[in-house]
């Protein structure tokens, strides 16, 4: 991705006015970052809140939240084009009124269309304003460019808002309704855009290049089928799967969106994706290792909620009040990166080992200690585990791709396979499993316990029929999590051994070319592509 790049002089921002002191400048814009990160869609914690109160289900208000991460996955294809078209006021400014008009939305809507679309929307300009912020500090985190330091950086603040977003909105809805959260939000990106017209100049520092040559037509089949993938996992329960003619119908149209996009690129000079991203070595295997890493964490998704609300009684504060034990994790997981990883060069092979190793013990902790008794902080940790566990091996494989040899103008194609993998199928993909399977082991169990009632204990029969029902469910899933935590354990074994007894030497080598370079191989491309059109 480029050579490296020797100590330059004192790191300035030239967006921002002189009157405003250097070393406050970067902070400015890790506000707006911040500030971007907690707005523009739904709140995943207020699902509960949102589906008393509206006619939205739980299912809706995945979807919504899912798909705002798909626009920011796709967005990643275009977001240097839009570096190097907008200056930072234009940029800043339209994003935020984007999700100011989002964030509005989705707290008045209950129309399920408008509110996927609305947080696809919000997701796309979301992901532009932080790159937006991201790359004019990143000569301020890694005067080297390093990637890997830089991506330390990124999840600290993008897994960490995650966290804190829950925590908020929780706290939010405690003392008021959930729709406040929208409201706080709504009133930051209003500051947000005061701020930016008060110390963001419309500086121009080179000639700009115009959008043009992007295959739009592509960008929008790619988000149906990341949007169709998305429906089958996130509504394939409810519908019962391939009995249902949504999903079939979700499936097919995913399938032939997937394949004209692979037909156009087979003759398009610039497709949106090509050939070379989706078949790179390194692409291959992060998509991999991210299907089965977190079809290992996907218990967070189906178990934890369950097992804390139903079995040990916790109300939704207990419940979110978890989120601190999984920041704590993110936070001592990125740091770990940043000074194993990214600062002493450890090898992918030993980081992706320690990323298992953690994940087996957050499973191992649920196997052995899921119980009735168990108290809030024992909780800590499988949670503090899974969070380090989490952005090590996103840290590491989102590394990877910048190291994977592809041409630039391939790169940011891959970053959006890996946005994709990584957010959204990781997000939907093992819980759709893990859930099914959840199902079919508990009907079996919660059979095999009512069966022994009846058989065994003439007593149950004075119990009443509700409360024996009850006592069967609750027995079932107790013994059903214990039973798919040890299938998982033993999955997640057996790939740190496969992992620990491979041989992989490669060291991180990430280094990101300069901006100017950049933007010069741009102007190349542009050129290139009008020649050929003549």
């Amino acid at each position: 991705m480029g050579d490296w790049h020797g100590p330059q002089g004192p790191f300035d921002i030239p967006d921002v006015p002189d009157y405003v002191p250097r070393r406050l400048k970067p902070w400015i814009f890790i506000l707006f970052v911040l500030i971007v990160q907690f707005s523009g869609g739904v709140y995943l914690a207020a699902a509960t809140d949102m589906v008393g109160t509206t006619a939205l289900m739980q299912e809706d208000i995945l979807m919504a939240g899912y798909a705002s991460l798909i626009g920011m996955s796709i967005n990643f294809c275009v977001m240097f084009r839009l570096k190097f078209r907008f200056s930072n006021r234009v940029s800043l400014l339209a994003c935020a009124m984007v999700l100011l008009i989002a964030t509005v939305i989705c707290a008045h809507t209950t129309n399920v269309a408008l509110l996927v679309g609305t947080c696809f929307v919000a997701g796309w300009f979301r992901m532009w304003a932080t790159f937006a912020c991201n790359s004019t500090i990143q000569l301020w985190l890694t005067p080297k460019r390093d990637m890997a330091v830089f991506f330390c950086y990124v999840y600290l603040v993008v897994d960490g808002v995650i966290q804190l977003s829950g925590l908020g909105t929780i706290y939010t809805a405690f003392f008021s309704q959930w729709e406040y959260m929208h409201w706080i939000m709504a009133g930051l990106l209003a500051l947000m855009m005061v701020l930016v017209m008060v110390l963001v100049k419309p500086f121009r520092g080179m000639p700009q290049i115009p959008l043009l040559g992007i295959d739009w037509i592509g960008a929008g089949l790619w988000s149906v089928f990341m949007l169709c993938f998305t429906f089958v996992c996130v509504y394939g329960n409810y519908f019962d799967w391939w009995e249902a003619q949504e999903i079939v119908w979700a499936m097919v149209l995913g399938i032939v969106c997937a394949l004209i996009n692979l037909w156009r690129a087979t003759f398009l000079h610039h497709p949106y994706i090509t050939f070379q991203a989706l078949t790179n070595r390194n692409v291959v295997r992060a998509t991999l290792v991210y299907m089965v890493f977190f079809t290992l964490l996907a218990t967070e998704h189906v178990f934890e909620h369950s097992y804390a609300a139903a079995i040990l009684g916790f109300d939704e504060t207990n419940l979110i009040d978890l989120n601190w034990y999984v920041l704590v994790g993110i936070i001592v997981g990125c740091w770990f990166t940043w000074r194993t990883f990214a600062l002493r060069k450890w090898r992918y092979k030993t980081m992706t080992a320690i990323g298992f190793a953690l994940a087996a013990v957050y499973l191992a902790y649920f196997y052995f200690m899921i119980d009735y008794g168990v108290e809030k902080e024992m909780l800590f940790i499988p949670l503090f585990t899974r969070g380090c566990a989490s952005v090590i091996i996103s840290i590491v494989f989102l590394t990877s791709i910048v190291q994977s040899g592809l041409h630039f103008f391939v790169f940011p194609q891959a970053l959006t396979v890996n946005g994709f993998t990584g957010a959204v199928m990781g997000a939907t993909f093992g819980p759709a499993v893990v859930g099914e399977l959840l199902r079919h082991v508990m009907a079996r169990n919660a059979a095999n316990l009512s069966a022994a009632l009846t058989d065994f204990n003439p007593d149950a029969v004075h119990i009443p029929l509700g409360q024996l029902y009850g006592m069967v469910q609750q027995q079932a899933l107790v013994v059903s999590m214990k039973e798919i935590y040890g299938m998982l354990l033993i999955v997640a074994l057996v790939v740190l051994t496969t992992i620990l007894v491979s041989y992989g030497p490669l060291r991180p080598a990430a280094i990101f070319p300069k901006w100017r370079t950049i933007r010069r191989l741009f102007r190349k491309e542009m050129r290139a592509g009008e020649l050929h059109k003549v």
